[in-house]
């Protein structure tokens, strides 16, 4: 005969979810939904000096086709780059970046995911766990607007 031992789950929610609770009081309760821990994340990691914006050029891409949808603009609960998983208690935090061209990547990181902490910890008061930052491109400004770099066609050598 096997014994069962109880489990203990914690649920968790992501920002498409509904809202946690962050304070159970006998005056009433407070919850949090997810979509606020994301958008504090948001502007917190902006804040940082040498952030260019959230983001891999995939989801900017999309996020700016998205925000001409009727529905889909600045208004709505998905923050490009930025993706949350938020306990009653606890929130881990995943931000994809772009840098500015010359920033150390490293010391922005570390910035970055001070702020962060800070901000969302703060304003929620859920423990942040982790933030995970995934630098996905870097801004190399050219004057003309264009963000890319110039492609090479053809052979190397003639």
């Amino acid at each position: 005969m096997s014994e069962s031992r109880p489990t203990i789950s914690t649920p968790t929610t992501t920002a498409a979810s509904p809202a946690r609770l962050a304070d159970d009081t006998v005056q009433g309760r407070t919850t949090i939904a997810a979509s606020v821990v994301q958008k504090i994340a948001g502007i917190a990691a902006k804040e940082i000096s040498g952030v260019h914006s959230l983001g891999g050029g995939m989801s900017r891409a999309f996020g700016a086709i998205s925000a001409r949808i009727p529905g889909g603009g600045p208004g709505t609960t998905n923050i490009v780059g930025v993706q949350v998983e938020v306990g009653e208690k606890q929130a881990a935090i995943d931000l994809d970046i772009v840098v500015d061209y010359g920033a150390s990547i490293v010391e922005l990181a570390r910035a970055v995911r001070r702020n962060v902490i800070a901000a969302v910890e703060r304003m929620t008061g859920l423990e942040v766990i982790e933030v995970n930052i995934a630098v996905n491109d870097i801004h190399v400004p050219d004057g003309d607007g264009d963000d890319e770099l110039p492609v090479l066609q053809g052979a190397r050598v003639e």
